[in-house]
């Protein structure tokens, strides 16, 4: 599968020009009443009779003890894919190099602190242990077959924050400190929101939807409309694994955002036809609508990036409601992002 990052660029969490003169006008985008819609659960499986107890494997603590270069050669020969994968091994000229650099790093006193601060955010990890269980018993629920992976939590330096494969996943504690960090990953400030605990099993959850394992796609269809609603599947499935978790948290608005969406949606709507949106392979629209940007000025000067992508969901939403013997296996192996978006009959006008 792959890191956040990699589904950062896969889906482009955020979108740029033409401000919508309704918007200006009314200078919204923000409030409404439907403030409880987002609290909503969704269905709610019963997993009682799945015994799951996923295992973690707590690194953190190892890498800050290293007394020789050789203990730590011993340690990544043990975990292959946290060195090769997850400290980015291939990056490194050569064996000697990221040997020094790494020990080097971990022996840092400031390495110390962000391990002070792992300890004081995440304390025994049992807020994540409870989550964890709950979303890959749920993932079992729908998918009988899988076999939940093994879990590793570790801190880089900020290097790398989620790596999620078919056997393994790995989460750098480090990246998800909150604002109250001392050290924060280099990014913009609307991206940093994303990265507090109460995002890392979503994030896991979203990396899941968005694998081709479970989330079937055209890839000869390069529409808007493709991306729209394979990302809306992803979001849809995630919610499903952890079903009373906001939806501001899978897609990473604020509630504020999340509102003004839901009571803007015909406005949204307009603008996408207007601009011919759906059915464009423009990658300029893309950047537009559904590339990671703070804001899609196309829309209005307060509507969230990527705004597409939220109507993809929105589709996606409508299409199991009006198709109530749809499974989700079969909603995430319908390869047809155009047979989804007409059956869904989804149009806020």
């Amino acid at each position: 599968m792959c890191s956040t990052d990699g589904f950062n660029q896969l889906v482009p969490y955020f979108c740029a020009m033409r401000i919508l003169v309704t918007f200006l006008a009314i200078g919204v985008f923000l409030a409404g009443c439907k403030n409880s819609a987002e609290e909503k659960c969704a269905f709610i499986p019963d997993t009682s009779g799945i015994n799951i107890n996923i295992k973690v494997e707590q690194l953190e603590d190892s890498v800050t003890r290293f007394s020789s270069k050789k203990e730590m050669v011993d340690f990544f020969s043990r975990n292959t894919e946290l060195r090769d994968v997850f400290f980015n091994r291939t990056s490194y000229p050569d064996d000697s190099v990221f040997i020094n650099e790494l020990y080097s790093r971990f022996n840092n006193p400031y390495f110390d602190s962000l391990l002070i601060d792992t300890h004081r955010v995440f304390g025994d990890l049992s807020e994540l242990k409870r989550e964890l269980n709950e979303a890959f018993a749920n993932l079992i629920y729908y998918y009988p077959n899988f076999e939940p992976p093994k879990v590793q939590t570790v801190i880089t330096g900020l290097e790398s924050d989620i790596y999620v494969s078919d056997s393994l996943v790995i989460i750098g504690l480090d990246y998800y400190l909150g604002p109250g960090a001392r050290y924060k990953p280099n990014m913009y400030d609307y991206m940093l929101k994303r990265y507090q605990k109460n995002f890392i099993v979503p994030s896991i959850m979203l990396l899941y939807g968005i694998d081709d394992q479970f989330n079937k796609t055209n890839l000869e269809d390069r529409t808007v409309l493709a991306d729209m609603i394979s990302y809306g599947k992803t979001y849809y499935f995630a919610k499903q694994m952890l079903p009373c978790v906001p939806d501001s948290v899978f897609i990473g608005y604020t509630k504020e955002e999340m509102r003004g969406s839901r009571d803007n949606s015909d406005l949204i709507w307009k603008r996408l036809v207007e601009d011919e949106v759906f059915y464009s392979t423009s990658h300029l629209i893309k950047q537009r609508y559904i590339a990671e940007r703070p804001k899609t000025l196309e829309v209005g000067e307060k509507c969230p990036g990527r705004i597409a992508t939220w109507v993809g969901w929105e589709v996606v939403k409508k299409y199991m409601d009006q198709n109530k013997n749809i499974t989700l296996p079969q909603l995430m192996g319908n390869p047809s992002a155009g047979e989804i978006f007409k059956a869904s009959g989804y149009k806020p006008m």
